[in-house]
């Protein structure tokens, strides 16, 4: 997933030039101190121009902080509360359906979640879809753990063929308007986040999915907490 487009930078150009009519008279008495409009107009340019960049710099470090939360919050120790999700239905599974049926997070409350985030262009997506069905398959059975897809950026033609392509079995929803994307703060594809019985982050793993410990662990950690 790429970022936002950025804006095109501007260094300092040459003060303007202006032509027309305006000219600096020297008509002021003798010993009066004369309105230089040159200085006049530089002055004003300074001003706009250091307000311009303090507000680019505030901006800036606003933004700075956009897309770090859940994993700050990961950092120190915390769990914070998994955004609120609500999408339809891709393809069914595990308890989750029927198709176009809306399904949240809260719906699954009292389970642990695997939360992928993928989309059918996204060649790790695809190297990882393995394992993931691989965890699916391992906790099918235990009905507290459940493996859910998120498709995001993609067409749903393009995201159902990746699906039966690749053997996913486990159920997928579509976020066709990227808002679940956005809200768990995710820049590139895959992201994938397990989530407590209580609905909270307990782990985030950043890119690709290598190795079916890294989820199991995680896993086995949040079923022991409710045992």
């Amino acid at each position: 997933m790429t970022g936002g487009a950025r804006p095109n930078d501007r260094g300092p150009g040459a003060a303007p030039r202006y032509s027309g009519g305006v000219e600096d008279r020297e008509d002021t008495p003798e010993g009066t101190p004369r309105w230089d409009r040159r200085r006049t107009i530089g002055a004003v340019v300074g001003g706009v121009l250091i307000i311009g960049v303090v507000a680019l710099l505030v901006v800036g470090l606003t933004n700075k902080g956009i897309g770090t939360s859940i994993q700050d919050s990961l950092k120190a120790g915390e769990r914070p509360t998994a955004p609120a999700l609500a999408l339809p239905v891709l393809t069914a599974g595990d308890g989750v359906g029927p198709v176009d049926a809306t399904v949240s997070l809260a719906d699954l409350r009292g389970r642990v979640v695997v939360l992928n985030f993928w989309a059918s262009w996204c060649d790790p997506c695809q190297a990882e879809a393995p394992i993931l069905e691989a965890v699916a398959e391992r906790y099918r059975g235990t009905k507290d753990v459940v493996v859910l897809g998120v498709d995001v950026q993609d067409l749903r033609e393009d995201a159902r063929a990746f699906v039966k392509d690749n053997g996913v079995t486990y159920p997928v929803l579509r976020d066709g308007s990227d808002g679940a994307q956005h809200a768990y703060q995710v820049p590139q594809l895959p992201e994938t986040f397990i989530i407590d019985r209580k609905g909270r982050v307990g782990l985030k793993v950043i890119g690709q999915v290598t190795d079916e410990r890294q989820l199991v662990n995680a896993i086995e950690q949040l079923r022991a907490e409710a045992r």
